[in-house]
């Protein structure tokens, strides 16, 4: 057998250079490349491997400097999410305070069923040194270090205290990368030490290898059974999640629609897999579904679910389907179970094409009614971004006018993503980006960043609430060294506005929830605070533009699709209409307040709950 001899981190730096995915025959790199922080726990090790390797852009690994380690794991979210899971980024750090910001990030991918590879440094596997800075020291074991965090966050965990495990942690982790059923993050520990071991490898390790990702087709049986139940029904409604946008099904999905006339409501994963314009599609569906779909939904007899894992927002808390049996399309047999479905369990594509319903349609009436109310809806939104003040609604039909066919936008949390699901206009189903598994306030620019990375023709506009810039801006400064271009739209509304209305709504006062100066009574009800963000995002490096009005907004987007560099846009919206769709969301009320009337609401909210079994 031919060796090498070479240092665990300089093999798992060759290994990951030489990973590839396949699928419909096009293959891709797997790993696209690594974000890194370095510190004493892979400096010397994944550090000095990467240095020696070359990792320049255009090596088979280049390296990214990120500002923070959580953000770091959201690039390579937004990278692998644009690239339909096929391809994403591996991301290293040192021990300690590095290894935790992992954490979530981890669970922000694992919940949204995105790849993403975590190479943490680890204290020593000798324990020669320790205990060493950073080191947690757990007098119940030796054998617990600070990366244990990651273990439920992570789809797949092994920490490499010696050499020879290295092989089959690297072949397993790969597995489960380029598993749709099973991905999410995939950490494995590394201790520094062992990072800086030699070893004899095989050189068929760092052959070039292609990971080939299935589209496992549902099992006949199952077929039937859902051929039978979508024929008995007369009024069906389509939910499409994220799992068709992966699996390229928005075609197969479209066919099938307007085939046998069934409506089309989308989940913020799966918004944009039909034009906000075609005649099936209902638009976005939930507790931040416009009408049309809403009403589809709480009328509808069977509800088919393609790739979508049923959230509370979809589902508005089980209130929105009442008594509609169900029908679930997943690749995974956890989702395809949910709501005593009828399971499907294969790639949205490939089990779309199978369910052959010969001639069958829905009753007409009951897709013209679909087609209806959707046009309808869209007047609504034609008037709510018509509007003269810059108020949310208006600010987004802006943005959306001059983001044109090749804008993507890209959000993560706050009001705007129920405003973005209700009022964008897709036109393609990577025209929607919006993080909404984990709402994680700090992803967008980020996030942004790695849809940039993995879409460089199309133009990203990044919408990120004042609240969110404030947790997690500095890759800002990550896009301006790296020359990506970002729009960045900074709405600045002095707090948290969305938690603030929810706030009140549940008697809490919208305690918190402003960013206001402690006034002589001792509350935080005085003046805003001087906090000038587009100041802060110059600093950073990037252009800034303010607008104060729709028409100077249009006109900075417009400047700032011209550009070539990074441009930051600050507006300041205000209060104003925002549309309602009567679908409840469950967030339980203190039993006892000086408002009881409103937990006599939530409980009366409560009665109309479905258990789905």
């Amino acid at each position: 057998m031919t060796t090498i001899r070479l240092t665990v981190a300089q093999a798992l730096v060759r290994f990951l250079g030489e990973q590839w995915s396949e699928r419909d025959g096009v293959e891709q790199r797997l790993i696209e490349g690594c974000f890194g922080i370095f510190g004493h726990g892979n400096v010397a090790g994944i550090g000095q491997a990467l240095a020696e390797r070359g990792a320049g852009l255009g090596d088979p690994l280049p390296y990214y400097l990120a500002r923070n380690e959580q953000a770091m794991v959201h690039t390579a979210v937004g990278f692998a999410k644009a690239r339909n899971r096929l391809s994403t980024f591996a991301c290293t750090t040192s021990i300690g305070p590095g290894a935790t910001n992992l954490v979530t990030g981890a669970a922000l991918a694992t919940i949204n069923r995105i790849p993403v590879l975590l190479l943490p440094g680890d204290i020593f596997a000798t324990r020669a040194a320790g205990a060493v800075l950073q080191e947690l020291e757990d007098p119940r074991s030796y054998d617990v270090s600070v990366n244990d965090c990651l273990r439920p966050v992570s789809r797949f965990f092994d920490r490499i205290n010696r050499p020879e495990q290295l092989p089959s942690a690297l072949m397993a982790a790969m597995r489960v990368l380029t598993d749709p059923a099973e991905t999410g993050a995939v950490t494995l520990a590394l201790p520094q030490d062992v990072q800086a071991e030699a070893y004899d490898w095989p050189v068929e390790l760092f052959a070039r290898r292609v990971w080939h990702v299935a589209r496992p087709i549902p099992d006949s049986a199952a077929v039937e059974r859902a051929v039978e139940a979508i024929k008995r029904s007369r009024r069906p409604i389509i939910v499409a999640g994220g799992g068709v946008v992966y699996s390229e099904a928005w075609e197969e999905l479209a066919a099938f629609a307007e085939a046998h006339g069934v409506p089309v409501g989308e989940t913020q994963a799966g918004k944009g897999v039909l034009p906000y314009d075609h005649p099936c599609a209902l638009g976005a569906i939930g507790h931040t579904g416009t009408a049309a779909a809403n009403a589809i939904a709480r009328e509808a007899d069977l509800v088919i679910g393609v790739g979508t894992r049923y959230t509370d927002f979809t589902t508005a808390s089980r209130t929105l389907f009442g008594d509609a049996l169900f029908v679930n399309l997943n690749v995974t047999a956890f989702d395809a179970a949910k709501h005593a479905g009828t399971m499907l369990v294969g790639d949205a594509r490939e089990g779309l094409a199978v369910l052959d319903l010969g001639g069958w349609k829905a009753d007409p009436s009951w897709t013209s009614r679909a087609t209806e109310l959707s046009r309808a809806w869209q007047g609504q939104v034609s008037a709510l971004y018509g509007g003269d003040a810059l108020t949310q609604p208006v600010m987004l039909g802006v943005v959306n006018e001059v983001a044109g066919p090749d804008g993507v936008v890209v959000n993560a949390a706050g009001s705007m993503p129920g405003d973005l699901h209700k009022l964008w206009r897709a036109s393609d189903p990577k025209a929607y980006h919006v993080e909404y598994g984990y709402s994680c306030m700090g992803y967008e620019i980020a996030g942004g960043l790695g849809v940039k990375l993995a879409a460089p023709d199309r133009e990203v506009f990044v919408l990120v609430g004042d609240g969110s810039y404030l947790m997690m801006a500095q890759e800002i400064a990550t896009a301006v060294q790296e020359g990506v271009k970002l729009i960045v739209v900074i709405v600045d509304n002095h707090g948290f506005a969305s938690i603030g209305g929810l706030s009140e709504a549940v008697g809490a006062r919208r305690l918190g929830t402003a960013y206001r100066m402690r006034s002589a009574s001792g509350g935080l009800d005085g003046s805003f605070l001087p906090v000038d963000l587009a100041a802060n995002a110059a600093s950073l490096g990037a252009d800034v533009l303010r607008a104060a009005d729709p028409e100077s907004l249009r006109v900075a987007l417009i400047k700032a699709r011209e550009a070539t560099g990074t441009t930051v846009v600050h507006v300041e919206t205000v209060p104003g209409p925002s549309p309602e769709t009567s679908a409840w969301w469950d967030v339980p009320i203190a039993e006892v307040s000086g408002t009881p009337d409103i937990h006599e609401r939530y409980m009366t909210a409560k009665r109309h709950q479905h258990p789905y079994l």
